[in-house]
């Protein structure tokens, strides 16, 4: 099993070019949030910004937008109309075309609605895909969707959430678990724990970094945020989110280095995933 390191991250993510302006490095859509969660829009926006995004757009519910529009300076939005629950439904979406890539997921809650609207992103966008959080919970019984994918789906769950979708005989092998599943949908799984694997395309690699500081609400909201970044500049999607993982945890072990694994939160990593890419830079200035 290959080993994550900062090797391997170099060896997918480049310098930024001299000539270069916001669209060289990706227009994004992060469809998150609703009424009863607005946190994860914003950890998953401020990450893909964070992580070098051209682009960031939030497409969130039209009751969170009026405080994620007073929290985000960087996004642009598309306030999306819900049903009574004040979730999104696939009558909502916006347009999906335009796109360098898509997260659907974090913080949209569970619904036939959302379900729909996820199985509509997985279907038709023609950019490459993250699923996380609500997004794979609501795939429960549909999770064969994933093979009408023009690109191979990025799924980002911890263990119950992957209990959740698994349809094949799981062996307690975390590695083998992923690589079945991955084989089988023809995904990109990246299977969230305290060493994180990521299978996918006849591949597994693992993640040995990170601490139980990140152990807290809204740190995979980070995580999928970095991804749809990654994805969004180009990097094909299991190198995205194989280098996700390392850069996430990375920013991970800084913050607690600095702070302590106690008090660090998922805003505080939000600071120190530049530093994590700092050595990438084209020069120094």
């Amino acid at each position: 099993m290959q080993k994550i390191d900062f090797a391997y991250l170099s060896a997918h993510i480049h310098p930024r070019e001299p000539e270069s302006d916001k669209n060289t490095y990706g227009r994004v859509l992060a469809v998150c949030g609703c009424r009863d969660y607005v946190g994860a829009p914003y950890f998953a926006a401020q990450a893909a910004v964070r992580t070098g995004s051209g682009i960031v757009t939030l497409a969130i519910p039209d009751c969170i937008y009026p405080i994620l529009a007073g929290k985000l300076n960087e996004p642009t939005f598309l306030p999306l109309q819900t049903d009574a629950d004040g979730k999104i439904t696939a009558d909502s979406l916006p347009d999906l075309n335009r796109r360098a890539a898509i997260l659907a997921g974090p913080g949209l809650g569970i619904s036939d609605g959302v379900s729909q609207a996820v199985q509509t992103i997985i279907c038709q966008a023609d950019c490459p895909v993250i699923i996380d959080a609500d997004g794979i919970n609501v795939l429960a019984g549909h999770i064969d969707v994933l093979e009408k994918a023009k690109y191979p789906v990025v799924l980002t769950p911890h263990q119950r959430e992957f209990s959740r979708i698994c349809d094949i005989p799981q062996t307690g092998s975390a590695a083998e678990d992923a690589a079945a599943f991955a084989e089988k949908h023809r995904c990109i799984l990246l299977l969230k724990g305290h060493q994180t694997v990521v299978a996918g395309e006849g591949q597994l690699l693992q993640n040995i970094h990170g601490n139980p500081g990140m152990s807290k609400g809204g740190s995979g909201d980070v995580l999928s945020g970095i991804i749809l970044s990654l994805l969004g500049q180009g990097v094909p999607p299991l190198a995205a989110a194989a280098c996700g993982a390392y850069i996430h945890s990375s920013a991970g072990n800084l913050c607690a280095n600095e702070i302590g694994e106690f008090g660090m939160t998922p805003t505080d990593m939000l600071s120190y995933i530049p530093r994590v890419l700092k050595p990438l830079n084209s020069r120094e200035w």
